[in-house]
């Protein structure tokens, strides 16, 4: 069982990260980033302030915002902090905390989506839809606020990733860039995938409609998938269909994307 990641230890461990650069130009951005803040909390508040800025909502009133979010709900921060540790286990081009704390735009693009779905559970949805526009135009990744996401997720590299309003990701998931978890069409309702704890999304994968990706599963780079995929299944193709033998690890948490020989077709 995962437990909730001490966040003021978290926060002494990122200033230890950000003290040790002896790049005079790169130390600025360290410390507008993290050492001249006090908190995890409050750095998130300024970084995604700073990030999202723009001429209908300052950086001082978003960041602003942001805070208030936090200290109403201290499950946001918290989540932030488990993506970025789960970054830091995952990602072989992350060498430490701060990196994508400071950098990388999938890490971003979740945050700010977690500030959204909180507008939009607080019936403040045009607000929401607004950071949603901005999180597109700024990082390119498209993510519904009125989707469910968990926490501890890896969306690797993140440009192109599209999320529709009724899909649900659980905890320990990762994504690579180009994934889309849309609808078939004009229908309404519950009409998006339910992606579930430790599924690994290759690049570029397509996955559309009220579709199940089990516990587990992995789904190849460049599939398209149109039926759920049964837990620890791996998928391939266009149209996506099973290959190899059922897998009993958690793809997600290892990022391995090689796929099992195609001699072995289920």
């Amino acid at each position: 069982m995962t437990t909730t990641p001490d966040l003021d230890a978290v926060w002494q461990d990122m200033l230890v990260q950000s003290d040790v650069c002896c790049d005079v130009l790169i130390q600025g951005v360290f410390a507008t980033g993290i050492s001249d803040h006090r908190s995890f909390q409050g750095a998130l508040a300024a970084l995604l302030g700073t990030k999202l800025a723009d001429r209908a909502i300052s950086a001082p009133v978003l960041s602003a915002l942001v805070a208030s979010a936090l200290t109403e709900c201290p499950g946001i921060a918290e989540a932030a902090a488990e993506d970025m540790i789960a970054i830091f286990e995952r990602d072989a081009a992350c060498p430490d905390y701060v990196t994508p704390f400071l950098f990388f735009k999938g890490y971003h693009a979740v945050q700010a989506y977690r500030i959204a779905h909180w507008l939009w559970r607080n019936d403040r949805k045009h607000l929401a839809r607004h950071l949603q526009s901005l999180v597109s135009e700024r990082f390119n990744l498209d993510i519904h606020p009125a989707a469910r996401l968990g926490r501890r997720l890896v969306f690797d590299h993140g440009g192109g990733i599209v999320i529709g309003e009724t899909c649900i990701i659980e905890d320990d998931v990762s994504l690579l860039q180009g994934v889309t978890l849309g609808g078939t069409g004009k229908e309404t309702g519950d009409r998006h995938p339910k992606v579930r704890r430790g599924v690994l999304v290759g690049t570029g994968a397509i996955v559309l409609g009220n579709i199940e990706l089990g516990e587990g599963a992995k789904i190849g780079a460049g599939s398209v998938v149109l039926e759920s995929v049964p837990a620890y299944t791996t998928v391939v193709g266009n149209p996506a269909r099973r290959i190899g033998t059922r897998h009993t690890n958690m793809p997600a948490l290892g990022m391995d994307q090689r796929l099992p020989p195609v001699d072995y077709i289920i």
